[in-house]
């Protein structure tokens, strides 16, 4: 239980170091997890069920070789393919966010800096070190964030893309 407070403690010493900006960050981050996640569960479990229902409708057919079947079958992908690429772009535009708000947090840490250099009259390194913090940590938490985004969006695109094509497989238009 120590462990755990001692954590919470270093967190939030990092957290503050950080500035406001980080705080965003961290939500970010923390939504962009959650929608990675969920992607992840739905691809697991909720889009096998879907998938096995598509291909009972489509085997319960009689006719698979006209026109209107080739039309029921480019239904049925399109379907799925919005399913399994849902909240994808949304996961994207995270991503991209991720870095533009270290940035920010960069802008405002180097904004205190040269306010305290304004204030003091001198560029003691010891009264810019708070404000360089502030600059610098929102820039690394901002890309350690996209760059696990980046991760986890190639791999649900790429997963999505094989699903899809996958079920046009299984689709066949043979009767």
């Amino acid at each position: 239980m120590y462990a755990l407070f001692e954590m919470m403690d270093a967190i939030q010493g990092f957290m503050e170091t950080g500035g406001n900006v980080l705080q965003w960050i961290a939500l970010l981050i923390f939504v962009m997890w959650i929608l990675i996640f969920e992607r992840i569960s739905f691809l697991k479990s909720g889009y096998k069920k879907y998938e096995k229902d598509i291909i009972a409708q489509w085997e319960a057919r009689r006719e698979r070789k006209s026109w209107n079947a080739h039309q029921i079958r480019q239904a049925y992908i399109s379907r799925a393919s919005n399913k399994l690429n849902q909240n994808l772009m949304l996961l994207g535009a995270l991503v991209a966010l991720c870095p533009l708000l270290g940035l920010m947090g960069t802008v405002t840490g180097m904004i205190e800096v040269f306010d305290v250099m304004a204030i003091t009259g001198s560029g003691s390194a010891r009264s810019m070190a708070s404000g360089v913090s502030k600059a610098t940590i929102p820039t690394m938490a901002g890309m350690v964030g996209a760059l696990s985004g980046v991760f986890a969006s190639t791999w649900l695109n790429r997963m999505a893309k094989r699903e899809t094509e996958l079920l046009e497989d299984h689709l066949t238009m043979d009767h």
